[in-house]
């Protein structure tokens, strides 16, 4: 009876400790597979992210492309640096109202002194504006005798007009003119010619809006001393079509040149208010003004931008 026992207690444990012994078997057998597939994972991964940085490095590898590729990577930086610099140059010159000083210098040359001479043997002075071919342009009364104040015809007449031209004068003679009879007028204007000079013609352009406040530079041979620079900003249009501005409006500087700041003749000084050097009266051009030239050139958008 006990031996009996006694084999069915040890069978017992001995089916307990194989089925304990199969469990953990069967467990490590899990966890190993599990271990495999995290492995499996991990590798695909490591795989992927190998791909895609030795992918990486090929794109890169294109770039340099030997010292050629280097080179023309470093002049397209500095030419995209020195189109930067252009352009906030300009951004800053047009804020502040601002012509280059090249500009300037060139444009001072297209301007002459000029000189009249009437029957009472008085000399006048003024400027005139080169626009090529042996054209100027200038005021109509520095070159033609007009009303006197008490609005009658005046006695003077004048004889002969000169310009002055690598320090001689060179006579001018009276082509065209517009239709006042008094000074400070939209008539105020006079072409005159002299024989063919070696002088930078002005670019004109008529279409210019004269908007409150856009920059303007004069040109003038300030009290017979020579051509002189002054800037000012455009005031108001008047309603008799001429337009104010704060620039000086020195004796000598009427028929001289209005520029923009692109370096285009826009008008020309044909007066002041009585009393006030400072405050002046503009002549905007006009294409009736260039109806007896041959030909004058506007200022085309390749150029602007070229400037």
């Amino acid at each position: 009876m006990i031996s009996r026992r006694l084999v069915f207690s040890t069978s017992l444990l001995a089916t307990a400790a194989s089925f304990f012994t199969l469990g953990i078997m069967q467990a490590r057998h899990g966890d190993a597979l599990a271990a495999h597939d995290y492995d499996a994972k991990i590798d695909a991964i490591r795989a992927e992210v190998r791909s895609e940085l030795g992918r990486g490095r090929r794109i890169d590898a294109v770039v340099p492309a030997g010292t050629s590729g280097e080179l023309r990577d470093n002049t397209s930086s500095a030419s995209a640096r020195e189109r930067i610099v252009h352009e906030i140059k300009k951004e800053l010159q047009s804020e502040m109202g601002l012509l280059p000083l090249h500009l300037l210098r060139d444009r001072r040359t297209s301007f002459v002194e000029l000189y009249s001479t009437d029957n009472l043997g008085k000399t006048n002075y003024g400027t005139a504006g080169y626009l090529g071919h042996g054209y100027f342009v200038t005021v109509k009364h520095a070159v033609v005798a007009l009303k006197d104040e008490d609005d009658r015809q005046n006695a003077r007449q004048i004889t002969s007009v000169r310009v002055m031209y690598r320090g001689k004068e060179i006579p001018a003679k009276v082509i065209d003119t517009g239709d006042a009879d008094v000074e400070v007028h939209t008539g105020d204007w006079a072409i005159i010619r002299t024989r063919e000079l070696d002088l930078p013609a002005l670019r004109v352009d008529t279409a210019f809006a004269y908007d409150f406040a856009a920059p303007l530079f004069r040109l003038g041979n300030d009290y017979s001393k020579g051509i002189i620079v002054s800037t000012g900003y455009v005031g108001q249009k008047t309603a008799n079509g001429l337009v104010t501005c704060l620039t000086d409006g020195h004796p000598g500087v009427s028929g001289g040149g209005v520029l923009n700041q692109r370096g285009d003749l826009v008008g020309i000084p044909i007066g002041r208010m009585q009393g006030d050097y400072r405050f002046s009266f503009i002549l905007p051009i006009r294409g009736e003004m260039l109806r007896k030239l041959p030909a004058y050139e506007t200022p085309s958008q390749d150029r602007l931008d070229e400037q």
